[in-house]
């Protein structure tokens, strides 16, 4: 079977995307570049663990556990949590200690495991307790607004709520977008015209960084390596 992901989008402003999986006979996976950070949950061999993942610049090959089941939060950007600042995150993660079927430690406060249908409930706990913060200017940037701070100040703190510069995360995001397409059966020209590439030598470029696949094994997906989670928007 691989690796099968399901995923659904949240009204919570905080996140992103909900997720689960779960693996059976393969080894590693490609893991896709994405601006978003994550917490997620997994369970291998009666062994539960959990982990903030950080944003990743660039697809790299990572390993997975056979027969394992993972539930993660994607969460929104510009959220962040302050006392593990997401710059320091970017290609990394940081382990959550003392993680059980039922409990984990966070910060300090017992908190109930969450799961794939209570996400929401469990990510407002953590905006009520301080745990997670929203910077409003990251998203009303990414919608398209113009604050009244300098470029400078807009800058700094754009990097210091996502970890990543703008201009990285458009790149990220339209990456994503042109291996949905490819998947979905687009030619590699229409998605060089859709998504504003200079020609396809320049898609071939940006799915090799961001996605780590080319176009033409975007149209035949590898089982021995699936890709991480991609999604339209």
């Amino acid at each position: 079977m691989g690796l099968v992901i399901e995923s659904r989008p949240s009204e919570l402003p905080y996140i992103e995307r909900v997720w689960r999986s779960r693996s059976d006979d393969v080894g590693r996976m490609m893991s896709v570049a994405t601006p978003h950070w994550e917490l997620v949950f997994w369970e291998h061999r009666g062994r539960v663990q959990a982990a903030v993942l950080g944003p990743e610049a660039k697809a790299s090959p990572a390993p997975v556990p056979e027969d394992a089941a993972f539930f993660g939060i994607s969460f929104a950007l510009g959220t962040s949590m302050p006392h593990i600042p997401v710059s320091r995150l970017v290609g990394s993660n940081a382990a959550i200690p003392d993680v059980t079927r039922r409990s984990l430690w966070l910060k300090g406060s017992a908190w109930h495991v969450p799961d794939y249908g209570n996400a929401e409930a469990f990510v407002r706990r953590m905006v009520r307790e301080g745990v997670v913060d929203l910077d409003p200017l990251v998203p009303a940037v990414l919608d398209g607004a113009r604050p009244d701070v300098s470029d400078r100040t807009l800058q700094r703190r754009f990097v210091a709520a996502t970890g990543l510069t703008r201009g990285a995360v458009r790149q990220i995001h339209r990456a994503r977008r042109a291996a949905v397409l490819l998947q979905e059966g687009a030619a590699a020209q229409e998605v060089v015209h859709r998504l504003g590439y200079f020609d396809q030598p320049h898609l071939a470029r940006s799915l090799k960084r961001y996605v780590g696949r080319t176009a033409t094994q975007l149209g035949a997906p590898d089982a021995a390596e699936p890709l991480s989670l991609l999604y339209k928007t």
